[in-house]
């Protein structure tokens, strides 16, 4: 972009999350339009400048600003509204927006919040690459229950329910009264999601699903969820699997679509084969 003047250059973002919502934001003192998009001076958003390298080199950079109920809130980063969120900056010359380039494009990674602020890292189309790639040979199934490689449907009444939140101590372990017939502890290492209240959307790992008499249950996190949900705040609990070739077999039925390697010799028969039983 040349032939502007520097004092007439203003850099501007855009932030979209997975369910949509876009957002706009400038340094300039005026709003600024492109693209669709309105970007606003007055939402105390602001960013370091781009370091970026040749080669496939992660581009490294950082947002921060204020939280605000009509911005980024506090609510909706603890809730996990803003992860994986795409982010878009550009160089304008405001005075004439269509003179701009696209400087950086990429996600938003780890927010970090603290005093009415927030920080969020901010990753390049270039960060998957450092993920590891390939298959892990294991006994135990390396798909997630549900997805595209395990193919179970969760929003079965046998694999998923709704009920109200009744009580709530230590604010991980939950109380349920009513609760439908379910097998002893039918949901560990499965899912717990809020579905309404404060903590909407918030989702927690099962520990432990104990059953006591009178239909009463009680569903214990492994940590205690950012915000907490209240008593009547409804929840949706799926089913857990802990990835083991006969429990993809007897309790999901889904043995076809197992994606671990349950005959694959232990560590010890590998280092010690005459000292174990024999595999053919």
């Amino acid at each position: 972009m040349s032939g502007g003047a520097e004092t007439g250059i203003a850099r501007a973002w855009s932030i979209r999350r997975g369910d949509g919502l876009t957002l706009g934001f400038t340094d300039h003192d005026r709003v600024l339009r492109f693209g669709g998009i309105v970007f606003r001076p007055d939402r105390g958003l602001t960013a370091r400048a781009i370091v970026q390298a040749t080669g496939l080199s992660v581009d490294n950079s950082e947002a921060a600003g204020a939280l605000s109920a009509d911005a980024i809130s506090e609510r909706d980063i603890l809730a996990g509204r803003w992860d994986g969120a795409t982010l878009r900056m550009w160089e304008v010359e405001w005075a004439n927006v269509a003179r701009r380039r696209l400087v950086f494009r990429g996600t938003i990674g780890e927010v970090t919040r603290s005093a009415g602020a927030f920080r969020a890292e901010l990753r390049g189309l270039s960060e998957p690459l450092n993920a590891p790639q390939g298959r892990i040979y294991h006994p135990r199934c390396t798909a997630e229950l549900g997805d595209g490689l395990c193919k179970v449907a969760l929003d079965t009444p046998t694999l998923s329910t709704e009920v109200a939140v009744q009580g709530l101590g230590e604010g991980r372990v939950f109380s349920f009264t009513g609760f439908p017939a379910y097998g002893a502890n039918w949901f560990e290492s499965g899912q717990l999601v809020v579905l309404d209240g404060d903590a909407e959307g918030l989702r927690g790992t099962i520990k432990n699903d104990t059953a006591r008499p009178g239909g009463r249950r009680e569903i214990e996190l492994w940590a205690g969820l950012p915000i907490l949900p209240q008593p009547g705040d409804r929840v949706r609990l799926l089913a857990g699997c802990d990835k083991s070739a006969s429990t993809c077999r007897l309790k999901f039925q889904n043995l076809l679509n197992f994606r671990g390697f349950p005959h694959l010799p232990s560590e010890d028969w590998l280092l010690a084969p005459q000292a174990g039983s024999r595999h053919g």
